[in-house]
């Protein structure tokens, strides 16, 4: 009984498990029938079957023996006591992957390169050695967008407005992961991750600010200023590169680039209402953002700016090899541009929105017409063989920056492939990859997303066990495991 409490405890406060310290505690009265050694092995075997190959090579894990624990003491409170006190050691000691440091670029201030509330940009960087000291990852963080005042303002005072926001340390895992094991063909790269605060995806570039809101948008420098400091450390002596932003010319003539593009093909389509939400909404950016300037000349040139905001419209003209990696039920678009909440006032998609299980038929309907719209806008770009594809019939959105989805023993596959594989095939020429999945619900390797009821809507937010978490909040979890543990807190569900 015990033991599961603490279970449901642990894993309700941490999720699933990834970083958790196991301890193979199991009932009184089982302990108590076999040898300590034995107990271990069953339990572990018996509950984690399918983690012990992953679990035991991905994570640190303490295996306190049982005869540590005082079972032959009559005193049944006594031993609970020393259960107790050695789970929360591990809990305090346990390891939680590689977290990288911040670098703010203060030097970027003089020259307007700034956030929304006008902090320096900045990134985390994690240096590569052997045979990748020379290779370069450049991961650009998302974020959605604001289009007024009102919204700016309201990511002003966030981590996607302020450097001053931003957590110190940032956790690095899927394809920014450290572990051969789980990112085979990137780990020892120069790894970058480029923090994003001025809400018009490194488009801005406004000269004016209002002297009354104090926003700046100046995302267009702060792109500008963060790569040139990235060739300084590194980067102009690079032989492999692979971001998802064109800057190819850069870098010296032989540096093989590429672009990976994650969860970032939006499309223009009608809403659930019938109004064109998403083309609005890109419009209102460009303008109150100057984006136009910034947005690539070959699109601008036959299209309003707004439109060169869709990938559909302006990948076709991009020259380097790109891989477009999207969820065909992208959870991002169903929630903002298929069924925003201007188009749904009622909330008649509400359910749905959060899992697509309570999805009504005539909705799946819908969403498989959302679908074939999103096919066909991929297929206009045309057939290029440089060109990679894994396009996954999962509600999700974002699958390279998770462990679980990245590369683990049931990460999404196609073809019996998974992401990190097909990436990396790719990226090394080892194979052609356009895969396309059959429509939902034919994927049973999925890992479709539920959302909280009122989780905010940011495109690429930080998901939960993705390594997002501010330091705040895991002192906050272990403070309710101690409080949990020693019966402070009497229901832990």
């Amino acid at each position: 009984m015990l033991d599961a409490i603490l279970s449901q405890c642990l894993f309700h406060i941490f999720g699933t498990p990834k970083f958790i310290l196991f301890f193979f505690i199991s009932s009184f009265s089982y302990c108590q029938s076999l040898p300590p050694s034995q107990t271990i092995q069953h339990h572990y075997l018996y509950h984690n079957q399918n983690y012990t190959q992953l679990l035991t090579k991905n994570y640190n894990i303490i295996i306190v023996p049982f005869s540590f624990f005082p079972l032959h003491y009559s005193n049944q409170r006594m031993s609970q006591q020393w259960m107790k006190f050695l789970i929360l050691m591990g809990v305090l000691m346990k390891t939680e992957g590689l977290y990288v440091g911040i670098t703010k670029l203060r030097s970027a201030v003089a020259r307007g390169a700034v956030c929304l509330d006008g902090s320096p940009p900045a990134y985390h960087l994690h240096r590569g050695h052997g045979t990748g000291i020379n290779n370069w990852l450049v991961h650009i963080e998302g974020g959605g967008w604001c289009n007024n005042v009102t919204t700016c303002l309201e990511r002003k005072y966030t981590h996607l407005g302020s450097s001053w926001k931003m957590d110190k340390q940032l956790a690095f895992s899927g394809i920014l992961g450290n572990n051969p094991m789980f990112n085979p063909d990137f780990y020892n790269w120069n790894r970058v991750k480029i923090r994003y605060c001025d809400g018009a995806s490194f488009t801005g570039n406004m000269e004016a600010v209002d002297t009354i809101t104090k926003l700046h948008f100046r995302g267009a420098r702060i792109w500008h200023a963060v790569i040139e400091d990235l060739l300084l450390k590194g980067m102009r002596k690079a032989k492999n590169v692979c971001m998802v932003k064109h800057f190819r010319a850069l870098l010296p003539i032989g540096t093989k680039v590429k672009c990976l593009s994650d969860a970032g093909y939006f499309i223009n389509v009608k809403d659930v209402s019938g109004a064109s939400h998403v083309a609005s909404y890109f419009n209102q950016i460009v303008k109150l953002h100057g984006s136009a300037r910034s947005l690539p000349a070959s699109c601008t040139r036959n299209l309003r700016p707004d439109l060169c905001f869709f990938p559909q419209y302006m990948a076709k003209k991009i020259r380097t090899p790109l891989f477009i990696l999207n969820a065909a039920y992208d959870s991002w678009q169903m929630k903002n541009i298929l069924a925003p909440a201007a188009a749904d006032p009622r909330g008649v998609w509400s359910d749905c929105k959060i899992d697509i299980k309570n999805c009504s038929t005539n909705q799946l309907t819908v969403m498989q017409d959302f679908r074939s719209e999103f096919l066909t806008a991929l297929s206009k770009l045309g057939k290029s063989p440089s060109r990679g594809l894994f396009i996954n019939s999962c509600y999700a959105h974002c699958q390279t920056e998770t462990q679980e989805t990245w590369f683990s023993h049931d990460s999404p596959s196609l073809h019996k492939t998974r992401i990190a594989k097909a990436v990396g095939d790719w990226f090394y020429d080892r194979r052609r990859l356009q895969m396309i999945d059959c429509a939902y619900p034919c994927d049973t390797s999925c890992h479709n997303r539920i959302f909280e009821p009122q989780e905010p809507h940011h495109h690429h937010h930080h998901h939960k066990g993705g390594g997002g978490r501010r330091w705040g909040n895991m002192l906050l979890q272990k403070l309710l495991i101690v409080l949990c543990l020693f019966g402070y807190v009497t229901t832990c569900y």
